[in-house]
């Protein structure tokens, strides 16, 4: 059984989403971590002969490059010589191993640290000559490997910096680990009077390995929804050749080729079907749970999947130039761009790494030509950088997503994007899909009031699984109808089905098929006039609580679905939503939700289909229910792993308060330097104190940031 389907028409082969210039070459960046080197990569390429375009995907840590006649080897020499090691994916590793290689250095550099402050307590407390030289031993013993292991990230960072001539913010991180640590290890072997600074060189390697794992850890989860939708692509088509049959790659097709689709079989390419007649499941591209009917001269389209009889389909559009591989590109291109997105200390950093240098250096110029002491000069530029190294600033966002990412999943939210609280803080604007999002995605019959010809139905209806069929199959059960004993019952692919009743013939199927029109299936029976069944969704049951929490908070809802106008309208009369757009197709929802943006709108996306993935990723920030296929879930900033639509509101209040404590946090690390600094260029402090005040504001933002999570 089929029934009438508006989604049908929404995407033809013809009409699918345009795109930026595709990537001809992609390439692994497995050491980028930040927004510079995301410049740095996309101006290194982009100043390439032939590339035409760069796009960095920190999530995923590749570049997709646009190029004519460029070989893979030249780009990565290119970023090699820039100070950014690249790969050809099919080189790069099977799994990221970069959590677990920080999570143990930074415990190594803790256990040291630990140990080297336990000798050190000796050393102030006025140990023997003798003790104490032994003691700053036996901490450089300790210190140096563990330094230079757990240092590791930020030493390799700096060394691919430097050899490019430029600085990043590892540099002056690690300038001061090895000063520390050099000049300690010197004064340990000439048994000078002056302790050792071993402490202070492990403290600082232990608190920013904590911050780059906390960022780390922010960006692990994410997935590409591009890689789902690449999934759906058939690999192989029955391409129709003279009098026969041969089975080609999907690659291989081109447009004018007639290919044979049998029932099961996912569509290889977009094309016009030239023979045939049946029912589609299209929800890869229109994300509506009905199947749709096609016949000779309708346009199907790449990942649809062919439900009930065989097609015989002329190619429009194979391989990458199908709707699914231009639906993909799109949202990899989306992707992309989001990655952009600076952080709040991302943004505050920016200007740090040639400020710590500067006044390091004018330190030890200033004391040097003061004092004419190398060595106390040297304390003093080490105590300025150490105190001065971004750690506060390091741990100020990480802490703060940390922490309320894990409250909002103990709520029943899955944060999955780096900058996404951020995002969540700014949005004015709630923007659903319907089906399956604010309803259940289930039929249901309206006031079956003709029992009769509901028991005839149902007889019929026993045929298929269309979701209508189960939805009067449901309604029956409910009236206590017995279905009607029915012979001959067949279903007519892209119709609906057919039978025997006491002889006669009855039909029950797109009001089409019975010379009808409009919405839902409709029932022929001997000489009577065709009965016409309708049917609405069920909407979810927090829908409208969920719906008006968003709109008490001072932000906007709108709907925006694929469905029939009628069908969107009952939905958003029932959630009191004004801003209702029906017969959207995927381009279309990307389309008005780029129009938002540019009239300064920070709209939040929530949607469940792979038609809604674009969306998703165009929108400012998006959402998507657990119940979500997979490359929705991937597409989306969150999860909601509850289900529950009201927790929404709640969520981007949390969102705004997390954003506020990233503010303040970067504000502490700002007052810390204002009041420290000062007193390390003074030589107030010594690299050990240096090192503890690094840690106290360290502690006293993730103090703040611990706030949230209750």
């Amino acid at each position: 059984m089929t029934a009438a389907c508006p989604a049908c028409v929404e995407l033809p082969p013809s009409a699918t989403v345009p795109v930026p210039a595709r990537a001809d070459l992609v390439l692994h960046l497995p050491d980028i971590h930040c927004a510079a080197c995301i410049a740095s990569v996309e101006r290194t390429l982009g100043a390439e002969p032939g590339v035409r375009e760069a796009r960095v995907n920190l999530s995923l840590r590749r570049v997709f490059v646009s190029a004519a006649g460029v070989e893979p080897e030249a780009l990565i020499d290119a970023l090699a010589a820039a100070g950014h090691r690249a790969q050809r994916l099919d080189a790069a590793p099977a799994r990221d191993t970069g959590s677990r290689d920080l999570l143990m250095r930074m415990g190594v550099a803790g256990f040291a640290m630990m140990n080297v402050m336990l000798l050190s307590v000796a050393v102030w407390s006025g140990a023997a000559e003798a003790t104490a030289h032994l003691f700053h031993l036996i901490s450089a013993a300790i210190a140096l490997p563990a330094v230079a292991f757990s240092g590791r990230p930020f030493f390799a960072s700096a060394l691919s910096a430097l050899r490019a001539g430029r600085l990043n913010m590892d540099v002056p991180i690690s300038l001061a680990i090895l000063l520390a640590a050099g000049v300690s290890f010197f004064g340990a072997l000439v048994g000078a009077e002056r302790p050792g600074w071993f402490d202070a060189a492990l403290a600082l390697t232990f608190f920013l390995l904590i911050g780059r794992y906390l960022d780390h850890a922010g960006r692990r989860a994410a997935r590409s929804a591009a890689a789902d939708l690449a999934a759906l692509e058939a690999p192989q088509a029955i391409r129709l050749e003279g009098q026969g049959e041969r089975v080609v790659r999907a690659a291989d097709l081109a447009a004018g080729d007639l290919i044979r689709v049998r029932p099961g079989d996912r569509l290889p390419a977009d094309g016009v079907v030239e023979a045939g007649a049946s029912d589609l499941d299209r929800a890869a591209l229109t994300g509506e749970t009905q199947p749709c009917a096609v016949a000779p001269g309708g346009a199907v389209a790449a990942g649809e999947v062919n439900l009930s009889g065989p097609l015989t389909v002329r190619v429009t559009h194979a391989g990458r130039d199908t709707s699914l591989a231009r639906l993909a590109e799109m949202v990899a291109t989306a992707e992309s761009q989001r990655s952009r997105h600076s952080g709040l200390a991302d943004r505050a950093a920016a200007i740090y790494a040639p400020l710590v240098h500067i006044l390091g250096a004018a330190a030890f110029i200033a004391w040097f030509w003061a004092t004419r002491d190398g060595m106390r000069s040297l304390d003093v530029a080490i105590s300025v950088l150490v105190i001065t190294c971004p750690c506060a600033l390091g741990l100020a966002v990480p802490a703060v997503s940390t922490v309320t990412t894990a409250r909002l999943f103990r709520q029943g939210l899955l944060v999955k994007s780096r900058t996404a609280l951020e995002r969540l803080a700014e949005v004015d604007m709630v923007v659903f899909d319907k089906t399956g999002t604010l309803t259940t995605g289930e039929a249901r019959l309206r006031d079956p009031a003709d029992l009769e010809a509901l028991a005839l139905a149902a007889g019929l209806a026993r045929g298929s699984a269309h979701p209508y069929s189960r939805a009067i199959c449901a309604a029956a059960a409910e009236e206590g109808v017995t279905p009607a004993a029915l012979e001959e019952v067949t279903e007519i692919p892209g119709s609906g089905v057919e039978g025997l009743w006491q002889g006669a013939r009855v039909r029950l199927g797109r009001p089409a098929w019975l010379g009808l029109s409009g919405e839902g299936v409709a029932l022929s029976h001997g000489a009577g006039a065709p009965a016409l069944f309708t049917f609405e969704e069920t909407l979810r049951p927090e829908a409208a609580e969920a719906v008006a929490a968003i709109r008490a908070s001072g932000r906007d809802v709108a709907l925006l679905s694929g469905d029939a106008p009628a069908a969107v309208a009952r939905v958003a009369e029932a959630l009191g939503i004004e801003a209702a757009e029906a017969g959207f197709s995927p381009q279309d929802k990307a389309d008005w939700l780029s129009a938002r943006a540019a009239e300064g709108r920070r709209t939040l996306m929530v949607g469940d289909g792979l038609n809604d993935t674009g969306a998703l990723t165009v929108a400012h920030a998006s959402l998507a229910p657990a119940s979500a296929l997979d490359a929705a879930r991937s597409a989306a900033d969150v999860v909601l792993l509850s289900g529950r639509l009201d927790r929404i509101a709640p969520m981007l209040a949390t969102a705004r308060g997390a954003t506020a404590r990233m503010r303040q946090n970067i504000a502490l690390a700002g007052a810390y330097n204002i009041v420290a600094v000062p007193l390390a260029l003074v030589g107030l402090a010594t690299p050990f104190l240096a090192a503890l005040a690094m840690s106290a504001s360290s502690v006293t933002v993730s103090l703040n940031a611990i706030r949230g999570g209750r």
